[in-house]
């Protein structure tokens, strides 16, 4: 086909939409939002444990789905209702076994239509999709900082030293409710979200804060 005529088409196109915009009548940006949420609720369909109501936005989804970055004050909003969501281990153990986290960071199963279960214990934490973690592992994501000597770097020596205390607490929170610390966070919320358990974060806790561990090596 003549690029000249493809041009020309797009050109008339992005014409006649201007000037639809203009016209007297036009739907407001909420009636667009509701015809857009109608569109994606008629193109899904219950599919075993994947169900539409994964379309339905909280707070923090709505704020961060616009254009532009939320108004501060609902950033803070956000980021305030997150932090209280937050549930602490009990008994305070934070770490568990570096060995079961380093299996949780390589599995990326869970939360399909095809899988059996939307319990946790199903699912893996995917880790190296976004992080780079242990130097051993070639094929990790970039979207999220490297976790490479991530406990080491922040002088976690013992996990149970109260200099620890508020690094330990911080990466606790950061992976049960990331929007805790960053209201338009990409990081998914493993213990809000019943993606993982809390033995499970336990796990990925230690990998990436366990002296022993070789992300800290």
């Amino acid at each position: 086909m003549n690029k000249r005529f493809v041009w020309a088409a797009v050109a008339a196109l992005a014409l006649g939409a201007a000037g639809c915009a203009s016209l007297p009548g036009q739907p407001t940006p909420a009636e667009l939002d509701a015809q857009a949420l109608a569109m994606l609720k008629a193109s899904f369909r219950d599919e075993g444990i994947a169900t539409t109501k994964r379309l339905e936005q909280d707070l923090g989804q709505q704020a961060c789905s616009a254009e532009s970055a939320p108004p501060e004050g609902v950033a803070k909003r956000v980021e305030a209702e997150a932090l209280a969501s937050i549930k602490w281990p009990a008994g305070g153990q934070y770490l568990g076994d570096w060995r079961e986290g380093e299996k949780l960071a390589q599995n990326g199963r869970g939360m399909t239509w095809t899988d059996k279960s939307a319990a946790p214990a199903a699912n893996g934490a995917n880790c190296y999709n976004c992080h780079q973690i242990s130097k051993e592992e070639v094929s990790f994501g970039t979207i999220g900082p490297s976790l490479y000597n991530y406990g080491k770097i922040r002088g976690v020596k013992d996990p149970a030293d109260p200099a620890s205390a508020a690094i330990v607490q911080y990466t606790w929170g950061k992976l049960w409710n990331s929007k805790a610390y960053n209201a338009c966070s990409n990081m998914p919320r493993f213990g809000h979200a019943g993606l993982l358990n809390e033995e499970q974060l336990r796990h990925v806790m230690a990998l990436i804060l366990d002296p022993r561990s070789p992300v800290n090596q």
